[in-house]
């Protein structure tokens, strides 16, 4: 309706992008998983806008990697377009599917292995960023 893409849909990206990776690369089954991630906190940063019919194409890192939490950026792109048009930032708790409190025993093995794979590295070296395209 206003051309562009409208801001929850961001939200929604970001979303995806995230969960889509810790189902494919950290073995994470959403319903059944012992932990799984609360959003405690997200913003986005627009910089320019995305119009129909373009096509989004999304990059994910992880930012820092705390012992039971993970903040995430991801930037949108316009595809063909090497500028971000977006930055946004979410940060999961990993809380106990019987207790929904933080996980007490840390992120799993699997969870931590595959998170560690996005992980900028330190003293600002970047890591290997993978793009998924939603």
């Amino acid at each position: 309706m206003f051309d562009h893409l409208n801001n929850s849909v961001y939200n929604f990206l970001f979303d995806s992008i995230i969960n889509s990776y810790l189902i494919t690369h950290c073995n994470q089954d959403p319903p059944t998983s012992p932990q799984y991630g609360l959003v405690v906190h997200s913003h986005t940063d627009y910089y320019a806008p995305i119009a129909y019919p373009a096509v989004a194409d999304l990059a994910l890192r992880v930012n820092k990697l705390g012992r039971s939490s993970v903040t995430y950026e991801v930037a949108v792109f316009e595809r063909g377009i090497n500028a971000v048009c977006a930055a946004g930032e979410f940060v999961h708790v990993f809380v106990d599917r019987a207790t929904g409190r933080p996980a007490q025993s840390g992120l799993g093995e699997a969870l931590r292995l595959g998170l560690e794979k996005l992980r900028v590295g330190d003293a600002g070296e970047a890591g290997k960023a993978r793009s998924t395209k939603l």
